[in-house]
Order: C-alpha cells, then structure tokens, then sequence
C-alpha cells in the first residue's frame, strides 16, 4: 500500500508498503531501512533545526524528526539500518540562504550521531524531486521535476 508522507511528516511502516513524498525542492526525503527485517521509514524535513520550545510539527526539523523516526522504527522492530537521502536543491537564485544545503547538513550529521550510513543521495543542484520508498526492496525510484523529467532507481 502507498502511503503519502507530507511536509514535516515523518513515518515508519513494514513491507509491503511503498512510502511516498512530493515536491522536495530545498527539503530533504530521509529514507531509513533496515533490509534484513524489511522495515523502513521516510521523513520529509524541512529545515535544519527546531526553534526549541513546545513545537507542534517536530518532523518538519532534521534535530527532532530523525530521532522521532528512529524511535518509531525501533518499535517495529528495526535494528540496522542504512539511509539514502533526496532533495536539498537550490530552489531560489541568488539566494545567500541556501535552505537546501543546511538542511543535507543537518541531515547527514543527524545520521551520523547516530551511526546510520547513508549508501545512495541524489542531493543540491536545483530541481525538485519526488520520491516512491519501496519496503520490500529498498529501492527508491526518484523523480525530478523542471527541465526535463527524469526517473532514477536507487537500488540496495
């Protein structure tokens, strides 16, 4: 079953599930998996770091939401997992705040902490991109919207 994954979303599931998100543009798609059990999750984030205090949406932000997801994962029983990550474009030209790059960063040094290689990223340049996570295979098919549509397979 598809499962769409909003802005500030996150969500962790089992096989058969095919994980969804749409339009990243600066955002970055974290897709965690753990192949020998078959879980994984996906979380759209949105910006590098949380505001601090009581926040309403906490996966919009890389420091709240990967920890959030990976606590999800673990009740499902997820123990070892790698990571592809997909977005953080340049979506605004001469911009001197680039949103997409401070969110890879963010993103990688939350993997990091927490000893999650990433094996695949299709991150930068200034296309948006949409992304399928498929569960059973951990591959994730991207799409790149402007300029001409692309279709990529990021296999295991």
């Amino acid at each position: 079953m598809k499962k769409i994954i909003g802005i500030g979303e996150y969500f962790a599931s089992k096989t058969p599930d095919i994980l969804v998100t749409l339009g990243l543009g600066s955002c970055v798609g974290v897709c965690i998996w753990d192949k020998n059990k078959k879980i994984g999750g996906l979380i759209h984030v949105m910006l590098p770091k949380s505001p601090g205090g009581n926040v309403t949406k906490p996966g919009k932000y890389a420091d709240l939401g990967i920890p959030l997801l990976l606590e999800n994962l673990k009740k499902l029983g997820g123990t070892n997992y790698t990571a592809k990550i997909f977005g953080g474009a340049a979506m605004f030209k001469g911009s001197s705040m680039d949103v997409g790059q401070k969110n890879t960063a963010a993103v990688k040094e939350q993997l990091k902490k927490f000893s999650i290689r990433i094996i695949a990223e299709d991150t930068g340049g200034n296309r948006a991109r949409s992304i399928e996570f498929n569960l059973e295979t951990g591959e994730v098919m991207v799409k790149k919207v402007g300029g001409g549509e692309k279709v990529e397979i990021f296999k295991y």
